[in-house]
């Protein structure tokens, strides 16, 4: 799908200001990985537009449940939207239950002090409409309604009623003061916490030079307790949404998710299914931003032959992931996997971390860990920064919640972007904060995805793990000290106010 099949956005608002942040990061073509290089530059604001959900795997959501959805959003210059939000009853979104169209005002305010990055925004909504899609979605939400909601909401559909195609039913008007949302697991706090990023992808064909705008908007994410949905505050984002404009090429989907309305949702293209392979290294493209204000990247090395794994955990206190808090390496084993019951195309697995070892980067994580009590993470008092230590003897590490041994049960799924590079989907974070440590903890949704760096792994792996160079250990061997660049691809956020 080329631009020009897209018409632009209304002109922008005037703003009061903007901000330019350009960012070089080392290439790693030459440690023989397929990790992208990007030049990217950051600015706000876009102006006002559509946007579609990310391009560049396949752009059909799975939300924690599991919820199969797609989303296209529109932002107006006098700070109403209109949203629609299609879900479907299979993972590859082919095959439409239900829409909703949802009509709101959505005002910026200030920069967040829980998020580092994000900003805050109050959402008020005005309606909410939903199409059904076929009879059986329609006696299956009308029972959710009828059972669950208040007395306004009991007789929302009768029982019996045949299925209209095309009719849109009022689930929520502000006017009346009616909101039948709640059965449906609905809210749009996602709204409440607002990031922008650009950045620019060089053109694919080898003819040409230069690179193409790509603009990207995060929004909070949902809880991974359907209980929790109604109330919670976001700390974390989504997966991002394209601009409709501004969007990763080629994006086959793109299109079809703009050009949908309520009564024609998206039906997305057939994508083969992938095995499930998961031998080599992964690693983040990106600085991934958790709830409870964690940011980090992730590096994986799974090894296939004997069922091992390895894994690198890069904290850090900032959103540009340049200012390192402490690294955590993780090893053990994990199981055969099979085909998940409740999510379809995801594989679970059972992990075993059996050893791990911690590096504290700053002085504030050294202070916390020289403070934890005696016998309960490493050899008391004596942690130093930049210098790793093995928390394996005691059983791991209480003061940053790490337990050994450790099984965890997760979820993962493989996928091909659009230029063929292999990306990995591990199961989402529970948002409380804990661990996926029993079966029925098992994550329904998925993480940001990691791409597959192929070629020269064990270079690869020294790059990473050899990220912090300088100090001596106490048995003589190098530890880590912080090199002065980010890792990998990472934003600069601006601080916006919408006025």
């Amino acid at each position: 799908m080329g631009r020009a099949s897209l018409p632009p956005p209304p002109p922008p608002p005037p703003w009061h200001s903007s901000v330019d942040v350009e960012i070089l990061y080392p290439p790693l073509s030459h440690f023989g990985s397929r990790c992208p290089d990007l030049k990217i530059t950051h600015r706000w604001p876009p102006g006002v537009g559509g946007c579609c959900p990310r391009c560049c795997s396949h752009p059909c959501e799975v939300r924690p449940g599991p919820e199969f959805l797609t989303r296209s959003y529109l932002f107006y210059a006098n700070r109403l939207f209109k949203a629609y939000q299609f879900y479907y009853w299979d993972p590859s979104c082919r095959d439409p239950s239900y829409s909703l169209v949802i009509k709101g005002k959505l005002r910026l305010r200030q920069a967040s002090w829980i998020t580092r990055g994000a900003t805050e925004a109050d959402y008020h909504l005005h309606k909410v409409g939903i199409v059904f899609h076929s009879q059986k979605a329609m006696r299956e939400v009308a029972s959710w309604i009828n059972q669950t909601s208040g007395e306004g909401c009991s007789g929302f559909l009768p029982p019996g009623r045949t299925w209209a195609p095309g009719a849109l039913y009022e689930l929520l008007s502000a006017k009346t003061e009616r909101d039948c949302t709640a059965a449906l697991g609905f809210a749009m706090h996602e709204l409440s916490l607002v990031r922008v990023e650009k950045h620019y992808q060089p053109l694919l064909q080898p003819q040409q030079s230069g690179s193409r705008l790509v603009e990207e908007l995060y929004l909070g994410d949902i809880h991974t307790e359907w209980v929790e949905r109604l109330h919670y505050r976001p700390t974390g984002y989504q997966q991002p949404m394209q601009s409709a404009v501004h969007h990763v090429h080629p994006c086959p989907a793109c299109g079809i998710i703009y050009r949908a309305d309520e009564h024609h949702p998206p039906i997305l293209p057939v994508r083969a299914q992938l095995p499930m392979q998961l031998s080599g290294s992964w690693v983040s493209t990106h600085c991934e931003v958790r709830p409870a204000v964690l940011f980090l990247t992730r590096y994986f090395i799974f090894h296939g032959n004997n069922h091992t794994w390895e894994g690198y955990y890069y904290h850090y206190s900032d959103p540009l992931c340049k200012q390192p808090t402490f690294t955590i390496y993780a090893s053990g084993h994990y199981t055969q996997g099979i085909p998940s019951s409740k999510v379809r195309g995801g594989t679970e697995l059972a992990f075993k971390v059996t050893q791990a070892r911690v590096t504290p980067m700053d002085q504030v994580t050294v202070m916390m860990l020289n403070s934890s009590e005696p016998g309960s993470c490493g050899l008391t008092s004596s942690w130093s920064a930049g210098v790793e230590q093995d928390i394996t003897p005691t059983n791991g590490c209480l003061a940053l919640g790490i337990k050994l041994p450790h099984t965890e049960y997760e979820l993962f799924k493989t996928e091909q972007d659009v230029k063929d590079r292999s990306l990995l989907y591990v199961g989402e974070r529970p948002t409380d904060g804990s661990s996926p440590d029993s079966p029925d903890k098992r994550p329904t949704s998925y993480q940001a995805p990691l791409i597959q760096c192929a070629g020269a792994p064990e270079e690869f792996s020294n790059y990473v793990s050899l990220k912090y160079l300088g100090k001596k250990d106490a048995n003589g061997s190098e530890a880590l000290k912080s090199l002065p660049v980010a890792f990998l691809l990472f934003i600069a956020l601006l601080f916006l106010r919408w006025d």
